[in-house]
């Protein structure tokens, strides 16, 4: 459901104040709703399966405990291990597979070369697929 025309004036007159006040943080806004990481650089891929691996390694360590195998918790702390060095990496960048830049033809620009954070935030909602 797209916005109305008095909706989409009221939000473009919110960036125009946002980015008069405070062009800092309207710029880091901008960047992070244009990439698929967390603004430490860290893939969201990465972190979730370092959080699984260490999860299942967390269970490792209290299965060896309680069975007294020392060999199961061994394996199970290097697999939390694993699991913390996995989050913390930073994923391949894929700089060549991003996708071109389309304009919604809802409102035009004067720049056409500058996406704003509107247009970046209606593509993102049309790639979800709206509200149904």
């Amino acid at each position: 459901m797209p916005l109305s025309e008095h909706e989409q004036k009221l939000l473009e007159q919110l960036e125009q104040q946002l980015n008069a006040e405070d062009p800092a943080f309207a710029q880091s806004m901008d960047s992070e709703a244009s990439s698929p990481r967390t603004s430490g650089g860290i893939s969201i891929r990465h972190l979730v399966l370092g959080i699984v691996i260490a999860v299942v390694g967390l269970a490792g360590v209290l299965v060896g405990v309680a069975s007294k195998l020392i060999i199961v918790g061994v394996v199970g702390f290097v697999l939390m291990g694993l699991g913390v060095y996995i989050a913390t990496t930073r994923g391949k960048t894929r700089r060549g597979k991003q996708k071109p830049n389309s304009s919604t033809g809802s409102h035009s620009t004067s720049n056409q070369g500058q996406s704003t954070l509107m247009q970046k935030l209606e593509r993102k909602w049309e790639e979800r697929g709206g509200l149904g």
